[in-house]
């Protein structure tokens, strides 16, 4: 049985683990992509996740129903501070973003690693990922992007039809994958509405995660991103999601080295997310606020 504490009350599931153990694990959910609790995306983090089975992390997480449920497990690189496991309420996750920032504050508050010259070395599937802590602020470099351009009937197939796009959707890889295409304005982003059991379909199908979309008004990008091969309607503010944003923006030239740009996302759902983008060189850091709206324990 699971609990988590939260303003002095206890909350049950019934998860039900089969191994032998079994104990109380320090636990936080974390909003990710805010200053202000309850605006941003939440990720739940198990401080301890030795011992657990693959079936009992993934029955967790499914529990949690939030987009993601991480647990730090010891490093086995040298170079690493932690290892992190990442799930969705469906499947396991090579990488993430918004959990890898979430997990990194959460690690950091609880003190099971000590930042070296303001940076943490997160393991992963993806393999290791670096992050800087600034004050309040955390960025991740992204460990790898692949772009492939989509044809336009993969285009109407994954987002809906009558959809207009600006340009040549792309499928960017950056652990997750997926669809970027960009929209012509900002009513035509607040409109858009998802047909999720029948786009799981073609998504579950291609491998891909989902669909990030985004609009250009002046220097302010807005964003929206849908993932029904991961079983989330839509995410309220996604890291890889605006890392696959950034790739495609690099690739067509609207920014360059050297340029930063803050994103925002989740309004048309209540949440306020702010996703600061830095580019250098070839590189892409995403980064942004936490703050933990959680702490506890679970019994797993």
């Amino acid at each position: 049985m699971a609990a988590m504490r939260c303003g002095g009350t206890t909350a049950r599931s019934s998860h039900r683990p089969t191994n032998n153990v079994v104990r109380l694990r320090p636990f936080r959910q974390v909003d990710v992509f805010t200053t202000v609790p309850f605006k941003g995306n939440p990720v739940a983090v198990v401080l301890d996740g030795e011992g657990l089975s693959d079936a009992e992390m993934q029955g967790f997480a499914r529990w949690t129903n939030l987009s993601e449920t991480t647990f730090v497990l010891p490093a086995t690189e040298p170079d690493a501070d932690y290892r992190l496991r990442i799930f969705t309420p469906k499947d396991e996750l090579p990488f993430a973003g918004h959990p890898t920032l979430g997990s990194a504050h959460a690690v950091s508050a609880a003190g099971l690693a000590t930042p070296r010259g303001g940076r943490l070395v997160q393991e992963c599937a993806v393999g290791l990922v670096q992050l800087t802590l600034d004050g309040g602020s955390l960025s991740f470099r992204v460990p790898r992007y692949a772009l492939k351009p989509v044809t336009d009937a993969e285009a109407t197939a994954w987002l809906g039809e009558g959809v207009a796009v600006i340009g040549t959707p792309h499928v960017v890889d950056v652990g997750p994958k997926w669809l970027i295409a960009e929209m012509a304005d900002p009513a035509a982003l607040d409109g858009l509405r998802h047909d999720s059991a029948r786009l799981t379909r073609f998504y579950e199908a291609s491998g891909m995660t989902g669909a990030t979309v985004f609009v250009r008004t002046g220097d302010a990008i807005m964003v929206r991103s849908f993932a029904p091969g991961d079983g989330i309607p839509e995410d309220p503010v996604c890291g890889s999601g605006n890392a696959a944003v950034a790739a495609y923006r690099l690739s067509q030239g609207q920014i360059a080295s050297g340029s930063s740009y803050v994103a925002s996302q989740g309004r048309q759902i209540g949440r306020d997310g702010k996703i600061e983008i830095r580019i250098e060189g070839e590189a892409i850091f995403v980064g942004g606020n936490c703050v933990t709206c959680v702490e506890g324990t679970v019994t797993l």
